[in-house]
């Protein structure tokens, strides 16, 4: 019975969200770092965003290669592969189109990983402003 017990807990602890800490991260740019994002929906109601992203790049041992948006507790709405490093252009800017997020979620977290750190840098929070 305690085993059954155990094994229900482990699943109703890891089933639900919790709320993503946004002032939880590190300032070394070992870190990928969100230094600005901006959000625009389009006629379909789907959004693009564009995130500005400043990392210690040192080539493909250790770059940022990727970022994502979150809504407040901690779920991912949309994610941008970055495809290689950027040592010589600090910061750059990307962007991701066609992200749906449900009409009720005002704010969002772009966040930031490198491929040898993971997420960890400081987030981005975006108000969203519907059309």
């Amino acid at each position: 019975m305690k085993r059954l017990l155990l094994i229900a807990s482990m699943f109703a602890s890891s089933a639900f969200a919790s709320n993503f800490d946004v002032n939880a991260y590190s300032t070394s740019i070992d870190f990928a770092q969100v230094t600005h994002a901006v959000a625009t929906q389009n006629s379909s109601g789907k959004w693009c965003f564009d995130a500005s992203v400043r990392h210690n790049d040192q080539g493909w041992e250790h770059y940022a290669d990727g970022w994502e948006v979150i809504d407040l507790e901690g779920n991912k709405l949309g994610y941008r592969q970055l495809a290689h490093p950027h040592d010589n252009e600090q910061p750059f800017t990307r962007s991701q189109c066609n992200i749906k997020i449900p009409s009720e979620v005002t704010k969002v977290v772009v966040r930031a990983k490198c491929n040898k750190h993971g997420f960890g840098g400081k987030p981005f929070i975006v108000d969203l402003k519907p059309i």
